[in-house]
C-alpha cells in the first residue's frame, strides 16, 4: 500500500491534534513532544504535524510517498534517477520517530518530496525533528546532498 505524506508546520501541536483528529474522524497513529502523525485511511493520507511555532505554522514542512517495502524505495530510486533526477538516499535512519529507508528528490520549487518505508518506531532526542529553516540541522533538513546527473555526483550527509 503507498500513500501520500504531507508533513505541516503547525504553532500547538494539541490544538492542531484535535482540529485533524475531527477533521478526518480518527485519531493519531502517533503522538510525542511536538509530533503527531495520522494514517488516514480515506482518503489514503499520511498527515505528519510538526511543532513549529506561531511564525511557520500552516507551512509546509515536507512531502512523502510512504511505501511498503525497501524494495519499492529502492526500484523508486532506479526509476527516478533512469527519468534524470537527482537523488538522495538514505538507509536505516531516525526520523521523524521512525527508522526508515528513503530517497529524496527536490520539486521544480524547491520542495522537499521523500518515498521512503517505516521499518521500526525509533524515539527521537528533543529538538531533532525537522526544523522549518531549510538549513536547520534537524531530522530531514539536511536530508544528503542529491546527486547531480553528472559523474562527479554523489550523495553525502545523513539525515539525523
Amino acid at each position: 500500500m503507498s500513500r501520500i505524506q504531507l508533513a505541516l508546520n503547525v504553532s500547538d501541536i494539541d490544538e492542531a491534534v484535535d482540529f485533524y483528529s475531527r477533521l478526518f474522524g480518527t485519531e493519531p497513529a502517533k503522538v510525542r513532544p511536538g509530533y503527531a502523525n495520522f494514517a488516514i485511511a480515506d482518503p489514503p493520507l499520511k498527515l505528519v504535524l510538526i511543532e513549529n511555532g506561531a511564525e511557520m505554522a500552516g507551512s509546509l514542512n515536507h512531502l512523502g510517498v510512504e511505501v511498503a517495502s525497501t524494495e519499492e524505495v529502492t526500484a523508486s530510486t532506479a526509476r527516478l534517477a533512469a527519468a534524470g533526477l537527482a537523488t538522495a538516499e538514505e538507509e536505516n535512519v531516525s526520523c521523524c520517530y521512525a527508522v526508515q529507508d528513503k530517497v529524496w528528490v527536490d520539486g521544480p520549487g524547491g520542495e522537499p518530496w521523500e518515498i521512503y518505508t517505516v521499518l521500526a518506531d525509533a524515539e527521537m532526542p528533543a529538538g531533532s525533528l525537522r526544523s522549518a529553516e531549510p538549513s536547520g540541522a534537524a531530522c530531514c533538513a539536511t536530508r544528503p546532498d542529491l546527486a547531480r546527473s553528472d559523474a562527479d555526483a554523489s550523495p553525502a550527509g545523513a539525515c539525523c
